[in-house]
């Protein structure tokens, strides 16, 4: 047995945003609340949980489809945040208790449209792993994504005995209780590892400072539980579904220890961030860490938005001077340049995609070098 251990600092932090996960199908930000709104998706407008959330954005929200105008993704929860913190009805029927409802059925919402091309391999991140890898294993990984594509790319890698995800987050999938036995497959890479099965093996920290769709919370034993492959969500009830194999027959699920339903534990984009749940700041601190400790930091697919205040402040706070910063993205437009000059002057933009660096490899390669 041996534990596994990770340098003092850091030689690449990357940061992933939307656009790294775009090439596969996955939504941008802007595409959702569209997607949401479309006429042609039955599944959401039959549901109780789409009909409810339609009903509200109708009543509250002028959009036109055949111009593609649309109201923007945080606006809407940022006019629900406003009435459910300030304790607030805005009407008899939209009390604070329906605006509540109404904005956990817009998250399950967006947790179902994340996860419509989520559920395939991805060559993009696959070639991303391999050059890591191949070329530096001192890199850790922040994401403001919810998808699980990342983590689903590493497990050929893992298979390989390469090494595992440290999501850096205690997972109920780690104890041995009897009642969480057939949970027990996700191995804790802070714990002791049996160094026979692996010869060399190394942890690969995943922050998800979002969250992500295949964790579940229970908000009575404030514990995760990870569920790999089931992220479905059931949008008449609002229940989070599992699938039982080889049969296919599905049940809800609940906190294996406690009898709680379990609920999603991603962060909506809204201009009023929350950080009271527990796993969530948590990971924002584990982030922090990371920003400080890094030698270089590789900003992919994402503009630094001004709804992302809490990651301009903290990357604020964390990056001095003299650290090394990359940004890939495919547009040099002035406003984006404009976000990021605003952290340090110390920046170079690479006009390129997350596909184009992960398919030609120079770049990233040369973005990997310790030198």
């Amino acid at each position: 047995m041996k534990f596994l251990e990770y340098n003092s600092t850091r030689d690449v932090v990357f940061i992933l945003g939307a656009g790294a996960s775009h090439p596969d199908g996955v939504p941008l930000q802007k595409h959702i609340l569209p997607m949401i709104l479309s006429k042609d998706d039955n599944e959401i407008k039959n549901s109780l949980i789409g009909s409810e959330v339609l009903k509200f954005i109708n009543e509250n929200f002028h959009f036109y489809p055949k111009d593609e105008v649309y109201p923007q993704l945080e606006a809407v929860f940022g006019f629900l945040d406003y009435f459910i913190q300030q304790s607030e009805s805005l009407n008899s029927y939209y009390t604070n208790t329906k605006l509540v409802e109404v904005r956990e059925y817009l998250i399950k919402l967006i947790h179902h449209i994340v996860n419509i091309e989520t559920d395939k391999p991805s060559k993009y991140y696959h070639d991303f792993w391999e050059t890591i890898i191949d070329e530096n294993r001192n890199v850790s990984i922040i994401t403001l994504n919810y998808d699980t594509l990342l983590e689903h790319s590493f497990v050929p890698f893992h298979k390989k005995k390469i090494g595992f995800i440290d999501y850096c987050t205690h997972l109920m999938n780690y104890e041995k209780g009897e009642n969480l036995k057939e949970f027990n497959f996700w191995i804790n890479p802070r714990g002791p590892i049996k160094s026979s099965e692996f010869i060399d093996p190394v942890s690969f920290k995943v922050i998800k400072v979002h969250g992500s769709l295949n964790w579940k919370y229970c908000n009575c034993c404030n514990q995760v539980l990870l569920t790999t492959w089931d992220r479905k969500i059931d949008l008449e009830h609002g229940k989070l579904i599992g699938i039982k194999y080889p049969d296919g027959e599905e049940y809800e699920y609940v906190c294996p220890i406690d009898g709680t339903e379990l609920q999603t534990l991603i962060m909506p984009p809204s201009f009023v961030k929350n950080w009271n749940n527990p796993i969530l700041s948590q990971l924002n601190n584990e982030a922090s860490r990371e920003i400080r400790i890094a030698n270089k930091i590789v900003f992919i697919g994402y503009s630094l938005s001004n709804a992302d205040v809490h990651i301009k402040a903290l990357l604020k706070k964390h990056i001095n001077d003299g650290k090394e910063i990359c940004v890939i993205n495919p547009k040099k437009e002035y406003e984006l340049k404009t976000n990021y000059l605003s952290l340090n002057d110390n920046i170079n933009f690479v006009n390129n995609s997350f596909e184009e660096l992960v398919t030609d490899k120079t770049i990233l390669k040369n973005l990997l070098s310790s030198d």
